[in-house]
């Protein structure tokens, strides 16, 4: 007679004179075990292009509100506080780009991951340029009105120095302007990269 442990898996024969037992050979028949791994596939142009522009503009703003900064405690003036914050929020940025290198080069670009951090970027850069706009083009006494009167309206010549303090109101106001331009482009850009990584995933 034959009898089966249904713990053990062993087969085992009965008699008269005792048991003897051996090992029976046990099969999977269900179905293979998945190996599927997701991939992302990320657009190589638009990413790096992407990369490109964010970098320069975190940089052209750190560089011009540190020169700023300079400027402001050469004149023995107080800081504002959205120059400290811009450079913060432009450092972090550029510290935002060089983790994408690192998971590009580990293969673990997650859109989730550029999704999220893409919009809390966003919101900081928007701060930062509706504090720049208000500036630069608000109501009262505004950096734009002041330079389009004082500084673009006159155009002295000749080794004075007027003509040297006169091209320096003009760097400053230039700078301003560019910084509202980069501002206005990163703000911009961190929407795209946020549509670009859900194109990614729906795609993937």
């Amino acid at each position: 007679m034959a009898a089966k442990s249904t713990v053990t898996g062993l087969t085992g024969t009965t008699g008269w004179t005792g048991t003897s037992f051996g090992r029976s050979s046990m099969t999977y028949d269900g179905p293979p075990p998945s190996t599927h791994v997701r991939t992302y596939n990320w657009p190589p142009w638009q990413l790096n292009f992407w990369i490109f522009v964010i970098l320069l503009a975190s940089t052209s703003i750190i560089g011009v509100f540190a020169t700023f900064i300079q400027i402001q405690s050469q004149l023995e003036l107080g800081i504002p506080w959205y120059f400290p914050y811009f450079i913060t929020v432009g450092s972090l940025s550029i510290l935002f780009i060089l983790g994408i290198f690192w998971l590009i080069g580990q293969r673990r670009l997650l859109p989730a991951i550029i999704m999220v951090g893409g919009f809390m970027f966003f919101i900081l850069w928007l701060v930062g340029l509706v504090v720049v706009a208000i500036q630069l083009f608000g109501p009262d006494g505004s950096i734009q009105s002041v330079c389009d009167v004082q500084v673009f309206g006159k155009n002295p010549k000749g080794t004075s120095m007027a003509t040297m303090a006169w091209l320096q109101q003009r760097n400053i106001c230039q700078s301003w302007q560019l910084v509202f331009a980069m501002a206005l482009v990163g703000t911009v850009f961190f929407i795209w990269v946020m549509i670009m990584a859900y194109q990614v995933f729906v795609n993937s």
